[in-house]
C-alpha cells in the first residue's frame, strides 16, 4: 500500500503543478486515485488520503485562482466536490466486490459523469453569470462562460485523465498481485 499512497502523493503535486498550464485544465489524477482507493485499499483509514489531498490541493488551487483570476471557490463548492469524491470512492469499492474490466470501465465512467453533471449544475444553480432557465443550464455544461474554455473540455480532460490515471494505478496494484502471487483482475479472467 505505500506504492499506492504515494501514487497519491504524486498525484496532488501534479494537481497543483497543472493548474500553472491551462491545457491541462482538469487532466488530473485525484479523481481516478480516489476510485482506485475504493476498489483497493482494504484498510478503510486510506480512504482519507484522497480527501486530504483533495482539501490541501484545493487550498493551494483557491489562492492561485484568487491571486490570478479574482475568483474564489466557495465552501459549497469544496463540499460537492468532496461529496464526488465520496461518491467515486464508494463506485471503486463497490466494484472491488466485484471486480472486473467491464466493471472497472463503468465505474470510471459514471463517476467522471457524476462528477460533470454534478458540479456544473452546482455552477450553473450558484453562478450569477448564468441564466436559472433550462438554457442557462445548457449553457453551464457545454460552453460555459465565454472569457474561460468550453465546459466540455474540462468533461473531455477530466474523462481522459481519469482513464488514464486509473489504468496506471491499476496496473501497478495488478503488476504487484501478479508478482506477490495475490488474486487479480488479470488472473480472473484467464481463469
Amino acid at each position: 500500500m505505500i506504492s499506492a499512497v504515494l501514487m497519491i502523493v504524486l498525484a496532488v503535486g501534479y494537481r497543483v503543478l497543472a493548474v500553472h498550464e491551462p491545457s491541462l485544465s482538469n487532466f488530473a489524477p485525484l479523481m481516478a486515485l480516489t476510485f482506485c482507493g475504493g476498489l483497493y485499499f482494504r484498510d478503510r483509514r486510506l480512504w482519507l488520503v484522497p480527501f486530504a489531498a483533495l482539501v490541501l490541493s484545493d487550498l493551494y488551487i483557491d489562492r492561485y485562482y484568487a491571486i490570478q483570476y479574482g475568483y474564489l471557490w466557495t465552501y459549497n463548492a469544496a463540499i460537492v466536490r468532496a461529496f464526488c469524491f465520496a461518491v467515486s470512492l464508494g463506485l471503486g469499492w463497490l466494484v472491488s466486490r466485484q471486480k472486473n474490466w467491464l466493471n472497472l470501465f463503468s465505474g470510471v465512467l459514471g463517476g467522471a459523469v457524476f462528477f460533470y453533471l454534478v458540479t456544473n449544475t452546482q455552477s450553473w444553480f450558484m453562478d450569477l453569470g448564468y441564466a436559472k432557465t433550462l438554457a442557462g443550464w445548457w449553457q453551464a455544461m457545454t460552453v460555459g462562460h465565454p472569457e474561460f474554455a468550453p465546459t466540455v473540455t474540462f468533461f473531455r480532460n477530466s474523462l481522459a485523465s481519469d482513464f488514464l490515471f486509473t489504468a496506471a494505478f491499476v496496473l501497478v496494484m495488478e503488476y504487484r498481485a501478479l508478482r506477490a502471487d495475490q488474486p487479480s483482475l488479470l488472473r480472473r479472467q484467464a481463469a
